[in-house]
């Protein structure tokens, strides 16, 4: 566009007239129609949750009495999962904008009052009388301004967020009281009807790979996870803590009560198909328990510990409405119109009579369904029983530090002991991190030089284009406005957040410096290339890359070769082939990590059904994967063969449509003149097929490469966030980690600093040396 001399003929300037009288209509008609519609002048706030089906049955029609009787609001509620709604809202208030309200259980608070991203709500409620609430329902931290006052981070509609104990009374009559019982009614009930080795049902199923879901046995043994200081201090090596662990190995290992790779799906499956009489898990699901045809489900709480005569105390923790620090006076005092009105007395009567919940407000605790209801008095039972859980951030670190170890103990890769040595030492480690702060400030002026050097140069060498483009812009300007807005949601989208990175990469932004971040120079790089971890994952991610874009490439032409050939139904074919790139990524993800599970996956269902089990010939197959059934998810070196089978699932239909275009494009005539040469097939696809489709493959597989290389949904998918021990994280993925999980902002954006710059140089190289962009004739 900017080298084109030719002038318009007048047939081209009538021409351009009516394009623009057209264009001019058109927006004429649009500016009518929109002004036709009716505006809706009310006032919008944002409510992100997490509540399950159920629950959100009850706040939409909380939510439609509420502008029912507040016309001038509109509430507009949107569902997040648990990680996703915390770091969604932590990006969101980095901009300074998000939800005006967020919902959940109060362990983030912490974390978020220390980041400065909800506000103190005890100002905008003066009414509100915390008398009227069970004692520490309400969360309070010290206030920035004043730390020896208290700001109110939460209004809880609810008490508990808290395990019990589940059992489907058409397989046990009554519960058990002590662990000696529990494992004594999972064996009765852990059953292999068939005698094929693999059970068809199960004692007792939870989430077994979380550990949040393991704190009942380490308080049933008189553990926490932090010490008795009062600071949070990480206590996860103490003796109490292995024999809680021993325990918790053994329902697995030993009595096998518990089946392996178990997670919150599967135990939730399990329990609700009759296959599992027994079952662990929060206030959230009880509801839809008692619900569910075919069983009979009762709450009760867990059992005592009969090695030390403690009960089994869940954590226990209010869950409420928090206040976004960033929502405007007039939005703040309208979302708290809404709290007080959805944390009020008759709506939280609602959510007793009808999810079984326990209530915050004090009144309600005398009422009689708490007393009478049979699943309100267990679960009231359970809760005085529990442990409130901790609002400090290092809560985070503690269980970033044991989950991997957990896992690993659950693997059988590691003892008791061992997971235990671990986790503590990791945690301590990992809240040294996340609380750091330095003292070491560079010169920001260099830095700015530096960036005005930088954009000096990028002027001088693209001196040429700059001077073509203003006489260029005056002979077309209606052109340039046309792709205006592109150009700005390029620079919106891609240039700003780049250099907002590049930016951040160079800072010590971290939880403690969430919004006071300054300039420390190259203090992050040189963190990243001086961990060990980072080389190993590089070159884990460096094997992920190869294997899936051999296999893309290799499976696509051949399959691309074969629907070219003279075969009937290619349509059909071409339609089923590319399925797996049209059906969105995390469902193929997800089915794809129910596909490998332990006891109930096809994968292991077909492999234990062969008659002659050929894997187990090969030494080398059986060193790795195991004899049938394989632990696929289980062991590092499995899952992540899994995670690579899922994705060249998902990659092969590319790579597949681009060589049958570059196929469909070599003239017949070249074929007929190497069969008249004498050359067979292999030599025709190796001297004519292949050097013909290499300008077309060079490009796809440089940006199969790009794509394979940050491809973060199947990994985390199918792995589950790295699963087992996070052995199967690539750098994507650990990034994510380092970010999310523990506020490390600054090491996070060098990394995929510096992951950016290994692609984009690996690319250049690669499309310089294939010389994909010659012409193939040339």
């Amino acid at each position: 566009m900017a080298n084109a001399p030719f002038k318009l003929s007048r047939a081209g300037r009538r021409s351009r007239f009516f394009v623009h009288a057209k264009c001019s209509l058109l927006l004429a008609m649009l500016g009518s129609l929109s002004g036709c519609q009716q505006q809706d002048d009310r006032k919008v706030l944002t409510l992100w949750h997490q509540m399950v089906p159920a629950e959100r049955v009850i706040l939409n029609e909380r939510i439609a009495k509420f502008e029912d009787e507040n016309p001038q609001y509109r509430i507009r509620a949107l569902y997040k999962e648990t990680e996703e709604l915390r770091s969604g809202f932590q990006a969101a208030a980095l901009a300074g904008i998000g939800p005006e309200l967020i919902y959940g259980p109060s362990d983030v608070l912490g974390a978020f009052h220390t980041m400065g991203i909800v506000q103190d709500m005890s100002v905008l409620a003066p009414a509100l009388d915390p008398a009227d609430f069970v004692d520490d329902s309400l969360t309070y931290l010290p206030s920035h301004d004043n730390p020896k006052q208290l700001a109110l981070l939460q209004i809880p509609d609810r008490l508990g967020n808290h395990l019990a104990l589940v059992y489907n009374r058409n397989l046990i009559a009554s519960p058990p009281t002590t662990t000696d019982e529990l494992i004594e009614l999972g064996v009765k009930n852990t059953l292999d009807e068939n005698k094929d080795g693999r059970n068809e049902s199960y004692g007792l199923v939870w989430n077994f790979v979380e550990p949040f879901f393991a704190i009942p046995f380490l308080t049933g043994y008189g553990a926490w996870v932090f010490d008795d200081s009062g600071d949070p201090v990480p206590a996860l090596d103490t003796p109490e803590c292995v024999a809680a662990y021993e325990l918790i190995l053994s329902l697995q290992d030993k009595y096998g009560i518990v089946p392996r790779n178990c997670d919150y799906e599967t135990a939730d499956s399990l329990f609700k198909s009759g296959k599992a009489a027994m079952i662990i898990n929060g206030d959230w699901s009880w509801a839809d328990y008692l619900n569910t045809e075919g069983i009979d489900a009762v709450v009760a709480p867990l059992p005592i510990v009969s090695a030390t005569g403690l009960p089994m105390a869940p954590m226990v923790s209010p869950k409420g409405y928090s206040l976004n620090a960033y929502a405007t006076p007039e939005s703040a005092a309208a979302a708290m119109k809404f709290v007080t009105f959805a944390t009020s007395e008759s709506a939280q009567r609602e959510l007793m009579q009808k999810l079984k919940i326990l209530p915050s407000r004090k009144a309600l605790h005398d009422d009689p369904l708490l007393t009478t209801d049979p699943t309100l008095l267990a679960s009231k039972q359970q809760f005085a029983n529990g442990r409130m859980m901790p609002v400090d951030t290092e809560l985070r670190a503690v269980w970033d530090a044991m989950r991997p170890h957990y896992q690993a103990l659950l693997g059988g890769s590691v003892s008791p002991q061992e997971a235990a040595q671990s986790m503590q030492k990791d945690a301590l480690r990992a809240i040294q991190l996340m609380n750091r702060k330095t003292d070491k400030e560079t010169a920001v002026w260099a830095w700015q030089l530096a960036g005005i050097l930088i954009c000096g140069a990028l002027v001088v060498w693209q001196r040429k284009s700059l001077l073509d483009f203003l006489p260029d812009f005056r002979r077309q300007p209606f052109a340039y406005l046309l792709i205006a807005p592109a150009l700005a949601t390029i620079f919106l989208t891609i240039v700003f957040p780049f250099f907002y990175n590049l930016m951040l990469s160079l800072s010590d932004m971290s939880l403690t410096n969430f919004q006071d971040w300054k300039i420390i120079g190259l203090a992050n790089y040189l963190e990243v290339f001086s961990e060990a971890k980072f080389f190993t994952i590089l070159f884990k991610t460096l094997i992920w890359t190869v294997v899936n874009v051999f296999f893309h490439v290799a499976i696509g032409v051949m399959l691309a070769i074969a629907i070219n050939g003279p075969i009937r139904g290619k349509a059909i074919y071409r339609i089923f082939l590319i399925i797996p790139w049209a059906v969105p990524a995390y469902i193929t993800a997800l089915t794809w990590r129910s596909m490998f599970h332990y006891d109930y996956g096809a994968i292991n269902l077909l492999a234990s059904s062969w008659p002659i089990n050929l894997v187990t010939t090969n030494s080398w197959f059986v060193e790795f994967f195991g004899s049938p059934p394989f632990n696929w998810l289980g062991e590092p070196g499995p899952a992540f063969a899994a995670c690579i089978v899922a994705n060249v699932w998902l990659g092969y239909p590319f790579m597949m449509v681009i060589a049958l275009g570059g196929l469909q494009g070599i003239p017949h005539e070249l074929y007929e003149a190497a069969r008249i040469d004498g050359a067979n097939r292999l030599q025709q696809f190796r001297n004519v097929t292949l050097p013909l489709l290499k300008p077309v493959l060079a490009p796809a597989i440089t940006l199969g490469a790009i794509w394979t290389f940050n491809n973060l949904n199947v990994v985390w998918l199918v792995s589950n966030g790295g699963e087992p021990s996070d052995q199967t994280h690539i750098l994507v993925s650990y990034v994510y980690k380092a970010v999310f999980n523990l506020y490390r902002y600054g090491y996070g954006a060098a990394l995929s600093m510096v992951i950016f710059a290994m692609l984009l140089v690996t690319s250049l190289v690669s499309l310089h040396r294939s010389k994909a962009t010659e012409n193939v004739y040339g």
